[in-house]
């Protein structure tokens, strides 16, 4: 016998399968139920109509299974009414229903009163299901205060509005996109659209308000200029589009137990608008955010350094919703030269290259240097304040000074030409390393080379390429923090933030608490272990380790300290737990 109520509970049914185990009322259900759950402290169901010796209504149950017609022949199951006593057919496995008092009631096949109103429309339901309560909490060890590092959010009432955006050209990446509506926001020209409005953007598709803007359900198109890096500015295409409300209402029911899901939509909308200004000000990359270290405080090697950041999510909890606030790092390449990065993959200083002039890069280290460095963004440095960016596709196998490409005259012509002589014709740039070898940047079939001297590495750029045994060292290092000292980073995170001035925030009337969330927490006691022979010696550790001294030790397949196949040989053992 089995029992399912809804999607977790268990449904009373025979060990044949079929549906026919009845109860004469609720009190009788209850009863045999609470063996199914012993933790159970209220009853299951309540009654659900008056009359004696009438069946309890099913109430909730019928939205588990689909409604069929009634049917007089065998398998049919007639409605269970709470009015008078009815017969309990036989046999059958159609599906439940529910209906209102009535005539009789009857589970199975044929021989059930007429169930339901008169009209033949299933009433609401009547009974509630109460869930178990919680058997009790943990008693073991002893009780401990802890703090979590959880911040509370307070929430304001109300909707957010949202709006969908497509940016044209829409090939941007989320940094030039957050640029652009930020620009669009804070213009002038566009003012009487977000007039005291702190629109957030998720740099991507979706923007969020307190307010809903004047356009109304209208589609918005709007241009924005974006100031070039040295070069002219580029115009983009930017269109909104209202969606909808999101409410804050239903958060709150979910939050308190009045509502079964918690509104995705909802915490989105308030991740976006945790996350606005932080991936303004930081580099974002995930859910965590970072800066480049004010000093070369940790690298790592091969042109890559640790930076350090903070993750941070929104995420619902027992009545409220908190911020999951951490620290964080990561590997990023440091922004340098393309001559000082080949120096740390080579593993030599910037005074070697000189002798690279008498010869050309092995085909080991050009194989080595083209491994690190193709896929990564740099920035010419010979064209004044226009810092075109580029991403290298190739490291080319000859040098600069033999390394030709086809170069198109003025007068229609085609002429073959050195990446060497032509930075010194067309720049009067006389290449200081031009036994190196080039760039090979955007399209392979473009034929577009750079000189490595001419090249800076773009900063803000994580490594996703797999870190070597020793820089894998370095970082664990580098990151490894006590309990207190991270405490103390995370406070001084939140304490940075300054939530409480964030203008952002305080449009969409959300509060953050700077202290972390305090629980309770048990320190389970220590296990004993278990060492020597026959003496059956046994050690309690103190402060999380314990020393056992003993001649002797269990062997391996009969120790009782662990996992571990090695048996305990010295006479001297710290355990660590």
């Amino acid at each position: 016998m089995a029992m399912m109520l809804g999607g977790n509970s268990l449904f009373p049914a025979n060990a044949n399968g079929n549906n026919s185990a009845l109860y004469q009322n609720a009190q009788d259900f209850n009863q045999r139920a609470v063996s199914f759950m012993p933790g159970a402290q209220t009853p299951l169901m309540l009654p659900g109509g008056s009359g004696s010796g009438g069946p309890f209504n099913m109430g909730p149950l019928q939205h588990q299974l689909p409604p069929q017609p009634p049917s007089s022949g065998a398998g049919s199951v007639h409605s269970a009414g709470a009015g008078g006593s009815g017969s309990m057919g036989g046999g059958g496995n159609g599906p439940l229903t529910s209906g209102s008092s009535g005539g009789g009631s009857g589970f199975g096949g044929g021989g059930g009163g007429a169930g339901g109103s008169e009209s033949g429309e299933p009433s609401p339901p009547s009974i509630i299901f109460q869930p178990p309560v919680r058997p009790g909490r943990g008693m073991e060890g002893r009780h401990i205060g802890l703090r979590a590092n959880h911040f509370e959010i307070k929430l304001p009432k109300g909707f957010l509005h949202h709006y969908d955006v497509s940016i044209m050209p829409d090939k941007c990446p989320r940094r030039i996109n957050r640029e652009i509506v930020d620009i669009m926001v804070n213009s002038m020209h566009h003012q009487k659209y977000f007039f005291n409005q702190r629109p957030v953007f998720d740099g991507r598709k979706n923007l969020y308000t307190r307010d809903p803007l004047p356009f109304g359900t209208d589609r918005l198109e709007l241009e924005v200029t974006l100031p070039g890096e040295g070069s002219k500015d580029r115009v983009f295409k930017v269109m909104m589009k209202y969606l909808g409300e999101v409410s804050l209402f239903a958060l709150e029911e979910a939050l308190e137990g009045r509502r079964q899901n918690i509104p995705a939509e909802a915490v989105n909308a308030l991740d976006v608008v945790m996350r606005h200004l932080p991936s303004l000000q930081y580099t974002p990359v995930g859910r965590s955010f970072f800066q480049p270290p004010e000093m070369n405080d940790h690298p790592l090697g091969s042109g890559r350094e640790v930076w350090f950041g903070f993750h941070q999510s929104v995420r619902p909890s027992h009545w409220k919703m908190m911020l999951n606030i951490d620290v964080s790092a990561t590997a990023f390449y440091k922004a340098q030269t393309v001559c000082e990065f080949l120096c740390d993959v080579l593993e030599i200083q910037i005074r070697d290259l000189e002798e690279y002039n008498k010869k050309p890069l092995s085909d080991c280290n050009r194989v080595k240097f083209t491994k690190e460095i193709k896929g990564l963004k740099i920035e010419i440095t010979h064209c004044g304040q226009m810092r075109r960016k580029y991403r290298v596709c190739n490291v080319t196998r000859r040098s600069a000074s033999t390394q030709s490409f086809p170069l198109q005259m003025e007068n229609g012509q085609t002429l073959e030409c050195t990446v060497a002589k032509y930075f010194a014709e067309r720049y009067k740039m006389k290449l200081r390393y031009p036994m190196l070898p080039c760039l090979q940047v955007g399209l392979e079939n473009k034929h577009t080379y750079l000189p490595l001297e001419v090249c800076n590495i773009v900063s803000g750029q994580r490594c996703i390429k797999k870190l070597t045994d020793s820089q894998t060292s370095t970082m664990i290092k580098a990151t490894a923090r006590s309990a207190p000292d991270r405490e103390r980073e995370i406070n001084n995170l939140v304490r940075k933030a300054n939530f409480s001035h964030d203008s952002h925030l305080q449009t969409f009337g959300i509060q953050v608490q700077t202290r972390m969330a305090d629980i309770g927490g048990r320190v389970l006691p220590a296990p004993k272990i278990q060492y020597g022979g026959r003496s059956k010696a046994q050690a309690l550790p103190q402060q999380g380790s314990g020393t056992c001294a003993a001649s002797s030790s269990l062997p391996a397949s009969r120790s009782k300290c662990g996992p571990s196949p090695a048996s305990l040989r010295s006479a001297q053992c710290a355990r660590t737990r």
